[in-house]
């Protein structure tokens, strides 16, 4: 039977089992299991070579797909084949070395292995007991993620979908903590009977840290001000805690701008917090891995003083999506805003189960693709990761200082580069052209009142070669633009 990409497959019951595979049933998860390898090892051979841009766009990819959902069944292998051939004309290389865009990290092999044997076990990871083999890896994931980043043992340690979740994790535990510190519980009266709350950020805070918050019922935060590379303004945020000092009050840092990938000063910010008797959460989505670097570490001074911490292992780390990290320090904090009860759920006395520290009550378990990383890179490995990000960065910025017309407007403190011509339309041509050429995708943005392109360097595999085609292109799209 032939279907509609051109493939042939086998018609169903007709088809004798595959030798040594008791049913048809296991015959036709071998050939669809089979199906889904080729295809993703193709798919990722391809990654580094093709054009990083999709050949095709949603109407495309619509208008390819029978939109029929038909009476008959087919084969999952057929269905797999089908699949890919549709899809593939849509896919960005994402997992490009050249693919700078938003902040989006490869794949580690061992991670991404990892990942497909998750997928095959099928674990809800919700409580320890159904679940001891993911559950224990999560764990010991957790107490590692602690260690390499010098944040307190013992402190409650979730895996979320992503960066934003994470934040909501840590910032609902924090609302709930500064208005019990208050004597009011918010789990049982709600909001709009308890204290008056506040939440304090940056100018520069991360609008997944605002999304957050303004899911978490803080609304959107209250900005105290910023420096010129996005750094919190210290005095503005002493200003704002001094004015409404009974407010039970929220403060939010940043470790890694998403512009300029500066850190917020930490050590001084968290002491002026704390002695207002705030909350002081942290999101460092990528830049939170600099503190497993020995080269980086300035950056990340006083962060472990924090209350809580939102990071993204699919960012710097490079495993697959979606793996977000919430910690908190009190996990008995975490625990209480984010814990699930019922009649049905088993318990351990004394033990938080994975769903007591994440908003889901039913999730893969996405943790055990940081194990996987943890185990396979070391120390050693994670610190070279981070090092080898940051070093690729600091290329880009040399090389992109030597095109003419052009220049870095940040200071490259880590991984994030934004570059502009003298022009905001020509900035902006220029990040067209780009990611249309193919062999680099960057985001455009604003900055500082100024177009750029922003290159976030954050796969494993930008490399010296990598990041000299990436100057090619960028010297190609100027002179092609008639920049100077």
């Amino acid at each position: 039977m032939e279907d509609q990409t051109g493939a042939t497959h086998p018609n169903n019951e007709d088809e004798i089992p595959a030798e040594g595979l008791p049913t048809r049933a296991g015959a036709e998860l071998h050939r669809a299991l089979d199906a889904a390898h080729r295809h993703a090892v193709a798919w990722l051979d391809s990654v580094a070579e093709r054009p990083i841009r999709p050949e095709t766009d949603v109407d495309g990819i619509l208008g390819a797909l029978d939109t029929t959902l038909h009476d008959e069944s087919r084969s999952a292998a057929a269905v797999v084949d089908e699949l890919a051939a549709i899809a593939e004309p849509g896919l960005m290389a994402m997992g490009s070395p050249r693919f700078y865009g938003f902040v989006i990290g490869g794949s580690h092999p061992a991670a991404l292995a990892a990942d497909w044997l998750v997928s095959a076990w099928d674990q809800n990871t919700g409580s320890r007991q159904p679940t001891p083999a993911t559950a224990g890896l999560e764990e010991v994931a957790g107490a590692w993620l602690l260690e390499l980043l010098g944040l307190p043992a013992g402190s409650g340690v979730g895996f979320a979908t992503g960066a934003s979740s994470a934040n909501f994790a840590c910032l609902v535990t924090a609302r709930d903590a500064v208005l019990r510190d208050r004597g009011y519980d918010a789990s049982t009266g709600g909001l709009q009977a308890g204290p008056r709350l506040r939440f304090l950020a940056g100018d520069a805070v991360h609008t997944s840290v605002v999304l957050a918050g303004r899911l978490a019922g803080l609304g959107a935060p209250e900005t105290v001000g910023a420096d010129a590379q996005g750094r919190i303004d210290v005095p503005g945020l002493e200003r704002a805690l001094a004015a409404d000092p009974d407010a039970a009050t929220v403060v939010a840092l940043q470790a890694g701008d998403v512009h300029s990938g500066a850190f917020d000063d930490f050590a001084i910010a968290i002491a002026v917090a704390r002695d207002a008797g705030a909350w002081v959460h942290v999101d460092g989505a990528f830049g939170l891995w600099a503190a497993a670097s020995s080269r980086y570490t300035d950056l990340t001074d006083g962060v472990a003083e924090a209350d809580s911490w939102a990071t993204d292992a699919h960012k710097t780390l490079n495993v697959p999506y979606d793996c977000g990290v919430a910690i908190v320090r009190d996990e008995a904090a975490m625990t209480s805003s984010l814990g699930a009860h019922a009649a049905y759920l088993p318990a351990v006395a004394a033990v938080s189960d994975p769903y007591d520290r994440v908003p889901e009550l039913s999730r893969r378990a996405r943790g055990v693709t940081v194990w996987a990383a943890l185990r396979a890179l070391g120390r050693r490995g994670v610190a070279d990761l981070v090092d080898g990000l940051a070093d690729a960065a600091s290329a880009l910025a040399d090389g992109f200082a030597e095109i003419p017309g052009l220049e870095v407007l940040n200071d490259v403190a880590f991984t994030q580069v934004c570059l502009a011509s003298g022009d905001d339309a020509q900035t902006l041509a220029l990040g067209e052209w780009l990611r249309a050429e193919g062999t680099v995708w960057a985001s455009s943005s604003n900055w500082q009142g100024r177009a750029v392109v922003r290159f976030a360097v954050s796969n494993r595999g930008t490399d010296a070669e990598a990041v000299a085609r990436t100057v090619d292109a960028v010297a190609r799209g100027a002179e092609a633009l008639g920049i100077r």
